[in-house]
């Protein structure tokens, strides 16, 4: 039966589809008259609405966030993974920031202290996990605090002095939340404006 239906069947010239033998002379003058082939994809497109087809779904379109252009198919996942200015939340403080600033914003926010309640230590942000796993809940001033001591006196003497890195850290932070908040401000602002735009035309 399969060599059978394989026998009677042809294939179109024109959409390469296997098509019944005795309806070969009809199907190909029709598809010949109203279908095209797509020269970047291969579907088989109705003529008048080649050019639309081409338009959805391969011209090149910008991305709305960072002005690159793309092919239409890539631009969702463009958007979801790789545009540098897509919103990322730091895995520390959860802030929501362009992606082209995570690296730096998380630089200076996972150096920020926590202290940890089972050893009574500040632990860095970025320390935080790896260090509850190994935590026995046993203060561990000896070391800690002799350590800390040296260092204390070898770079600051005085006391309010020493707080100035941790400052600097801190205004670097608030410094680039500012920013980053403003970026996205500026960046929805621009986007409603470019969605009005698109809507009055």
């Amino acid at each position: 039966m399969a060599v059978a239906s394989e026998e009677s069947t042809s294939i179109c010239s024109h959409c390469d589809r296997a098509i019944p033998s005795s309806n070969i002379d009809l199907h190909y003058a029709h598809c010949f008259r109203n279908l095209k082939k797509c020269k970047i994809c291969g579907d088989m497109v109705p003529k008048k609405h080649a050019e639309e087809h081409f338009l959805n779904t391969h011209a090149p379109v910008a991305c709305s966030l960072c002005s690159e252009t793309m092919e239409r198919e890539i631009l969702a996942v463009h958007k979801g993974e790789n545009c540098p200015q897509r919103i990322v939340t730091c895995e520390f403080c959860e802030f929501p920031l362009p992606a082209v600033d995570l690296a730096e914003h998380q630089e200076v926010c996972g150096n920020r202290t926590e202290l940890c309640h089972m050893c009574n230590r500040y632990i860095r942000l970025r320390e935080r996990y790896n260090h509850e796993s190994r935590c026995t809940g046993l203060p561990d001033t000896t070391v800690e605090s002799s350590r800390d001591v040296r260092a204390a006196e070898r770079r600051q003497p005085q006391g309010p002095r020493r707080r100035q890195p941790q400052d600097f850290s801190r205004k670097r932070l608030l410094f680039t939340i500012a920013i980053t908040g403003i970026a996205v401000l500026l960046g929805s602002f621009l986007f409603q404006k470019k969605t009005e735009d698109s809507q009055v035309h």
